[in-house]
């Protein structure tokens, strides 16, 4: 099958939407499809207003679509609601061609923290972008009501994995952690206001704590927290030993739809303390987590969990299965009917 992905999100960014298409690419062309990404790097672009490491690709309907011809694909996936997405829709509402879309990220609750505007004025935006798409890809149940509760039913699940040669319980701990103070406390990801690390950081619990990542509130972080570890951002073996160091791993963002970071710290054997909101609610169960609105109650409470199972756990995460999950909701470009169930031959 040749399936086309079309996204606004993709190298050199570093965010769980970029890692999640690379990880499923793979996984699909190791199958013997053929893949083609449309991303900003085919065009010009400029950086995203306060996030400049994203860059926002400039191409018209008729630009992204002279790609699509060219290609001709069985299935077309349009991942993220960006320029690139909303040129693509826009050629394909054109030629009658069926599609379909993924809700990655919460940007209602995004923007309105950064413009303080209220959040359906955003969600009028998400609406129309995915009304038209056969099927709106979510990765878990809680999201896919979000959605229904904002007038978009047609919605399939579409979950994450984890890259087990990596992510392990028998990944050598991270050597700068062996001074650190038990217990180590770990917050992984980008270090953006959205995330709500300051949360994670004013938490009472007692040890250490450590940031890994980068991002526009790094700086000021540091200087705040003059106590806290900031060692960047790791990557690989690196990344896989910080888990593997850590007592448990602090979830704070309360507008992520998913969250990889625990499903790999998991798979390492490593327990996760978040709030009770979309994305820790639906991953985390009493065996390898806890939830709570107060984040160093979590926390004590992820502390005593059982690293064994945490690992067994993590282990039930893989790109295959949510590889299978996604060729399963896709559609033909021209009959609609579902691609990944045999209505385009593969």
């Amino acid at each position: 099958m040749k399936i086309l992905i079309v996204t606004d999100a993709w190298l050199p960014q570093v965010n769980g939407v970029v890692r999640t298409l690379q990880a499923l690419r793979g996984v699909l062309e190791t199958r013997g499809h053929e893949v083609l990404v449309v991303s900003p790097d085919r065009f010009r672009s400029l950086p995203c207003p306060s996030y400049p490491e994203i860059r926002l690709g400039l191409a018209s309907a008729s630009v992204v679509g002279r790609l699509i011809s060219s290609f001709d694909p069985d299935a077309i996936h349009i991942a993220t609601e960006g320029p690139l997405g909303v040129a693509a829709r826009a050629w394909c509402l054109r030629r009658g061609l069926s599609f379909t879309t993924a809700y990655h990220t919460q940007f209602p609750e995004y923007l309105a923290k950064r413009t303080k505007l209220p959040p359906e004025l955003f969600w009028k935006y998400i609406h129309w972008f995915h009304r038209p798409s056969r099927a709106v890809l979510t990765a878990t149940p809680s999201v896919a009501e979000l959605l229904r509760a904002h007038g978009l039913y047609r919605t399939r699940l579409w979950g994450r994995g984890v890259d087990l040669d990596c992510f392990h319980p028998d990944a050598p701990p991270c050597a700068a952690f062996e001074a650190a103070a038990r217990p180590i406390q770990l917050y992984v990801g980008r270090v953006s206001v959205e995330k709500n690390i300051e949360a994670f950081l004013e938490s009472g619990h007692p040890g250490s704590k450590i940031v890994v990542g980068d991002g526009p509130a790094r700086d000021l972080l540091m200087r705040r927290y003059p106590e806290v570890g900031f060692p960047g951002a790791l990557h690989g073996p690196a990344l896989a030993a910080a888990y593997a160091g850590a007592d448990v791993l602090v979830f704070p963002s309360m507008t992520d739809t998913y969250g990889l970071v625990m499903i790999e710290a998991l798979a390492c054997g490593t327990p996760v303390a978040a709030y009770p909101v979309i994305g820790p609610r639906d991953i985390l169960t009493d065996d390898v987590g806890a939830t709570d609105r107060d984040l160093a109650r979590a926390t004590a409470l992820a502390l005593g969990k059982d690293r064994r199972s945490c690992a067994a756990y993590g282990r039930t995460f893989s790109w295959q299965r949510s590889a299978d999950q996604f060729e399963h909701a896709l559609v033909s470009v021209r009959s609609g009917d579902e691609a990944g169930q045999g209505a385009v031959a593969a």
